[in-house]
């Protein structure tokens, strides 16, 4: 790996904006090219990314292109897409010769979560990985991840074999009770396992601020762009190795490469201002929760209320048109541990003792509708 920005080949300029798979490869062509120019070498793209076809494009933009020993490329293996032990390598092959890679310099199980886990164990995934390494046809394995640290502590405890691990983080997420990514980055390097960054500026939330915060950030540093705000932030913790932009055009690669490639951590007082970016963002929640957690433990349907609350907040603020949002994973997630929100028998205990005096009957219903 060379420097802290990886190119996250998810979403990539198309030549129409309604199909993702349509993708404008000589826009990615240059962007590739700049991303190589400036010193940066780590691309990852995965089997389902931009409707099946940006592995493809890693062949026309890049293997193709420039020679092997020059950039470093990841995949990854879905659970959704494999039910038996020989689905794994039919893709794991498919993906070889999409790409022209040859070999996978890094190659993660995708999306461990309390669902796919165990189809991860059934089909013996993290024992394959290893022989992959074995072999030579991966050189480094890991994987990405989207649940909470207790169950991240338990993956890593069970196979220490791995070498990083990907996670969402950004400022948004990082003290929320929902997503948990503070918490997550603490126990990867509790068990000194590299983390990969995902989603640093929650696939474009945070380059919209509100008004307001945005002239708070421009105030203090006109010169830079709202977006590098947060993926300084999240390349920001020591134990942080890499953080992937998902660039879908040649200026937002120019942006970010030209301030990445000398990259300063945030200062003090930039991490302040980081905080009181997310204090006028939070002003906006759709449901005022502060988390005190009063409400959960009486709960007759054992139902995560401020967990679930954070995750709908989390989701009215994404922006308009993103699309695919981690929300209503982690609540899937969850689900499994806890009760649905749909699953509110309306007894009133929790409105009771709510210190903010909440509709949380009502506010559950919303979240039902949202994610259910």
């Amino acid at each position: 790996m060379k420097g802290k920005l990886g190119f996250g080949l998810m979403r990539l300029p198309s030549t129409d904006p309604t199909d993702p798979g349509k993708i404008d490869i000589e826009e990615t062509c240059r962007m590739v090219d700049m991303f190589l120019d400036r010193g940066f070498d780590y691309f990852d793209t995965a089997w389902m990314y931009c409707n099946f076809k940006s592995e493809e494009a890693v062949k026309d933009v890049l293997t193709s292109r420039h020679e092997r020993s020059g950039y470093t490329i990841t995949t990854k293996l879905h659970s959704g897409f494999i039910s038996t032990k020989e689905d794994r390598d039919k893709i794991f092959q498919a993906q070889l010769k999409k790409t022209g890679a040859g070999y996978f310099d890094y190659y993660w199980l995708h999306d461990v979560n309390s669902h796919s886990v165990d189809i991860y164990e059934k089909l013996d995934c993290w024992d394959w990985l290893r022989k992959k390494k074995e072999a030579g046809d991966v050189r480094h394995i890991g994987f990405s991840f989207h649940d909470g640290p207790g169950l991240l502590n338990q993956v890593l405890s069970e196979h220490p074999e791995v070498e990083y691990v990907q996670l969402q983080l950004n400022y948004m997420d990082w003290d929320s009770v929902g997503v948990r990514s503070r918490e997550c980055y603490e126990v990867a390097t509790r068990h000194g396992k590299p983390v990969i960054v995902m989603e640093p500026v929650r696939g474009g939330t945070l380059a919209a601020l509100p008004d307001e915060a945005e002239k708070l950030l421009r105030s203090y540093a006109p010169e830079m762009s709202i977006p590098s705000w947060a993926i300084r932030f999240a390349a920001s913790p020591e134990n942080v190795c890499m953080v992937l932009s998902g660039m879908s055009n040649l200026s937002q690669m120019d942006d970010n490469t030209d301030y990445m490639q000398e990259f300063k951590p945030l200062n003090d007082e930039e991490k302040k201002l980081i905080g009181e970016v997310l204090a006028i963002m939070n002003k906006s929640r759709a449901i005022p929760c502060t988390s005190c957690a009063y409400c959960a433990p009486g709960c007759p349907m054992n139902i995560n209320i401020p967990r679930y609350f954070s995750l709908y907040n989390a989701e009215l603020q994404e922006a308009p048109g993103k699309g695919w949002t981690p929300q209503a994973e982690y609540y899937e997630n969850l689900t499994k541990e806890f009760g649905k929100a749909s699953e509110c028998i309306g007894c009133g205990q929790c409105e009771s003792i709510c210190p903010q005096h909440l509709p949380i009957i009502e506010n559950l219903k919303k979240v039902a509708e949202r994610f259910e």
